[in-house]
Parts: C-alpha cells; structure tokens; sequence
C-alpha cells in the first residue's frame, strides 16, 4: 500500500517517463527500473519431500498454485509500473535456438546433473533433444523422473546406489530465487558460482544467455565468469551507487570470490572505484547480505538488527598495477554509508522495529529483503506488517505483495528479482 501502511499488492507508483531501456545498466539498487528478469515456478516445486529438504535447500513445501498466484501478483506490480517482465525459460529457450548450442547445452546439463552412466546419459540426451524447445526447459527445470524414462539398464555403481532415487536429473526449485545464478552490474554480466551443487545448473542455464540471447545481452558485453571454488551469488552483491559496489562475506560467497571480482570488475569500462566488504555471520537466516540489509532510498536502508553489532567491514580498491589493494574500514556500517555515498546522515529502518521477537520473526520472512523499484518505493512481503509500517512512517512507499507461499523458500522480492536496466540516479 502506497504510503498508507495497509497491505494492498494491486498498488502502483508512477515514476514518469524513463530512459530508453536497451540494453544493460545498473549503477544502483534504487534508480526507476525499466526491465527484469523473474522466474515462475512450475512443477519443480512440486518435487520437494521432507527426504530431499536438504539436498535441495528448502525447509517447506510451498503450495504450488498459490505460490504461482503470489508470483503473478509480484509479476504484476511490476507490469502496473511500467517494467518490462522477461521470464527466464523464455530467455533461456531464445539462447539455445541453434541446434548445435542446443546439443552443447544438453550435454552440459547432463554433465552437471551428476548422470554417472553413459547409457542413461545418452538415453536423456536423445529424449530431450525431441522435445519442443520450450517443453524441454521446463522439463529440465521440473527434472526428469525415471518413471517417464523407464531405462531398466544400470551399468555404473552410482546409478545403481540411488536406484531408488525418484529422478535421473534433479529439479531446481530454488530457481524462482532470481538474483543469485547470475548478475547484471554497471554494464557487465556475472555469471555467479553457486555453492550449493543443487543450484549450480542455474547459472549453466544464464551462462546460455549470456553468451547467446543477444537481445538480452548485447554484443561485446564483458562476461565475467566464477568458475570452481570462487563461490558467489547475486543476493549478496548490492551497487550501492555508480562507484560504490556492496558484497557480503555469506555463508555462499567467499573472500576469494570478491577479491576476483574486484580485479574483473574495477578494471572493465565503467564507474566503479570500490566494493565494501561485509563478513556477515554464516548462518542459514542470514543466507544472503540482501537478506540483512538493503537500500530503499539515497539515504535509507533496512537492516537486521542483530548484524549491526558484529559487522567487520573491509575495503577493496585497486593499485597502479590492477592489483587489489586492501584495508580494515574505520567506520561503522552507518558512517561508511555516509561517508562513502557523501550524504549528511543515513536512516537505517531496522526489520521489526525495536521487539527482538518481532525482528527475529520478520527477518525470517525477509522483512529486509526489501526490493525497491524506484527511489522510496519499495515491493514488499505483506506478512511483515511491523516492519512495512516502518518503511510508510520513514516515508518510503509500501507495495506489499501476497507471500504466504512464497516465503516458504526463505527468499523475498528482491531474492525474486534480476534487474537488468535502471534509470541512473540523480
């Protein structure tokens, strides 16, 4: 709800006319947004059993056709305001168009879906490569069931230890959690190293994209790739302005990851001069820096409180050489925003206000994970009604979408969301 701090997805916010959308550019989290990319979840979800919670990241089953409705609801408010929606299985089917990207691209999938059997490799090769293009992603997104297979020959020990395993290929639920496989940033393109093996097909699918969807990513893009232990994922990466890039330390992203990403990012054709480092705790609540922290204004922000506390901040710059160059921040996490961003004061609109329970409660339904959409104006979980009623009083413009479902996955609208072109900011 727009400044009224009721609940109400179908609200909207004008922004006026925007730039012509082509192409990439994001230079910050909060400048008018043109385009994006969403995922709508589709029968993956409805793989996921308490046997397999683990392996495949979730804590509960999200209903499917209501999540599907809060997914059109959050897909809808941004069509109401002016943004362009691309799904992701349209993009990626554009990419592999080509029959011998496409053959390539099948094999990569097999390859990384852990199919230990030459037989069975070639058995789903060939039954996805009849599909209608359109059908196979999804069938590669849904996984594919060994009863729609029916291959009774097992000639490899793994295939035979999990004979009992229900899918030759496993499903990718998490995918509708848009923002971590991979990363518009400036003008480039990150194709994101996923720590968990269950999501490491999602950026096999966006490297696709990138490479061969040239309508979505222009020729002579910089790709930048994270490949083998240099995990990192896009909810923990904030472009806090055209100079100034945020990375959480994560329980999925290492200092590693970062400091590649330093040299690939500060030494390419755009802005950017310095990435803030922030070695948040490694827990699952705090999965993601987006999850604890978010920019919603040129001067707001929400945080988790109990992050505030225990916050090292670490600063990434590059010497005469191209060489990372490194130091301990001075400043708390409020004076280096000051100070960074160059602005008088910053206002940190703390998840659940100043009730621990109410805090600990809203942030697990990511109640930081605010996604803005323009300056002051934010899409929301409306189930965070504490926290909502802090951004209307901090005169931030609310648009609280329907999630009892989609909060099942523990990842809120900017977890939801690949932004792909913004206005730049003033």
């Amino acid at each position: 709800s727009a400044g009224t701090g009721k609940n109400n997805y179908c609200a909207t916010y004008s922004g006026g006319e925007s730039e012509m959308a082509h192409g990439i550019n994001i230079y910050s989290e909060i400048g008018k947004l043109n385009r994006v990319m969403l995922h709508r979840m589709g029968l993956e979800l409805e793989a996921l059993v308490p046997d397999n919670f683990e392996r495949l990241l979730f804590d509960e089953i999200p209903y499917l056709k209501v999540a599907q409705y809060e997914h059109d609801c959050f897909a809808n408010v941004l069509k109401e305001n002016g943004i362009k929606v691309h799904y992701f299985t349209d993009e990626v089917a554009k990419s592999i168009k080509n029959e011998n990207i496409r053959k390539e691209f099948v094999k990569e999938f097999i390859r990384d879906s852990d199919v230990h059997s030459n037989y069975i490799a070639e058995t789903i090769e060939q039954y996805l490569l009849k599909l209608p293009l359109e059908t196979m992603v999804d069938t590669i997104i849904a996984g594919i069931k060994k009863a729609d297979l029916k291959i009774n020959k097992i000639d490899s020990l793994g295939d035979f230890v999990n004979k009992d395993y229900p899918y030759y290929t496993d499903p990718m639920p998490n995918l509708y959690f848009m923002r971590d496989p991979g990363t518009f940033i400036g003008n480039t393109v990150n194709i994101n190293c996923m720590k968990s093996k269950a999501r490491k097909r999602e950026s096999l699918m966006f490297k696709y994209i990138s490479l061969y969807n040239k309508e979505l990513v222009p020729e002579g893009t910089d790709i930048n790739v994270f490949e083998g232990g240099n995990f990192i994922e896009g909810g923990d990466i904030l472009v806090l302005s055209e100079e100034i890039i945020a990375v959480g330390i994560s329980q999925r992203t290492s200092a590693y990851a970062i400091e590649t990403l330093a040299e690939k990012l500060l030494n390419q054709n755009n802005t950017f001069k310095k990435i803030l480092v922030l070695d948040i705790p490694k827990r699952r609540a705090f999965m993601h820096l987006d999850t604890v922290f978010t920019m919603v204004d040129h001067d707001k922000f929400t945080i988790h409180p109990e992050i505030e506390g225990s916050l090292n901040i670490y600063e990434v710059t590059l010497g005469k050489s191209g060489c990372s160059q490194f130091c301990s921040s001075a400043y708390s996490l409020e004076d280096a925003l000051k100070n960074e961003l160059k602005l008088p004061a910053v206002q940190m609109i703390r998840c659940g206000g100043t009730d621990i329970v109410a805090a600990q409660r809203e942030q697990w339904n990511d109640a930081s994970n605010t996604f803005a959409i323009a300056p002051g104006v934010v899409i929301t979980y409306e189930r965070n009604s504490i926290t909502n009623e802090l951004l209307d009083k901090s005169n931030v413009k609310v648009i609280a979408i329907p999630s009892s479902e989609l909060s099942r996955g523990r990842g809120g609208p900017r977890c939801m969301s690949m932004p792909i072109h913004r206005d730049h900011i003033n």
